[in-house]
């Protein structure tokens, strides 16, 4: 087997999927620019916001299927190599290279979302237990401050931290490359949301409801 090639090819696949501007074909559907209103971003917060509730969480649910099954087939093909242990790392790059898609697609420019679901359903493939657990944190705090990027950083900051531990299935700092892709991408996640931060602290957020 080529590893090189697998690597190529997976890397190339994963980038064109995570690239897919669900939320923008999703507003386009319902006569909706989202680039142009609310936030102005292309995810499924803004969707949620400017084109309606449900259509908001069928775009998070798309996103989040971009990062979950090319990682989770990532997985697959290196466990069906087994013996072939430069495959190894076949799942972090598909997965990290989904998200790089989805924040950089290739169909919009190179300007897409800001990585949050598609990260989701990646870190779930990864380490479910500890993501779920992030996610839980993510609800209740979206449930009582009505903020979605309240929620959103608070769960990325606990990822930023819990995954170099070893709890709820995550082989915490003895899988090094693991821990620091997952740091990274929490710790991209909050810098992403930056703008929202600001707003956050002048009290100017919008709320979900």
């Amino acid at each position: 087997m080529n590893t090189t090639l697998v690597y190529g090819l997976s890397v190339a696949a994963a980038y064109l999927i995570g690239s897919i501007p669900f939320g923008f074909l999703i507003g386009k559907m319902r006569g909706v620019d989202v680039r142009t209103v609310g936030s102005k971003n292309i995810g499924a917060t803004n969707v949620y916001r400017t084109v309606g509730h449900g259509w908001g969480l069928l775009a998070f649910f798309c996103d989040f299927l971009k990062g979950l099954l090319p990682t989770l087939g990532a997985k697959a093909v290196a466990a069906h190599f087994g013996d072939n242990a430069a495959l190894a790392y076949l799942p972090l790059a598909v997965g990290v290279t989904t998200v790089a898609g989805h924040m950089w697609t290739c169909f919009m420019r190179f300007k897409g979302g800001k990585g949050i679901a598609t990260g989701f359903g990646m870190l779930v493939a990864l380490i479910p237990w500890l993501v779920l657990t992030a996610f839980g944190l993510f609800v209740v705090t979206v449930w009582i401050s009505h903020y979605i990027s309240l929620g959103s950083i608070l769960a990325a900051a606990f990822l930023l931290v819990a995954v170099w531990f070893p709890i709820l299935g995550s082989p915490g700092w003895r899988d090094l490359p693991l821990c620091m892709l997952v740091a990274f991408v929490a710790a991209f996640a909050i810098w992403k949301h930056r703008s929202n931060i600001q707003r956050l602290a002048k009290g100017c957020e919008n709320k979900i409801y």
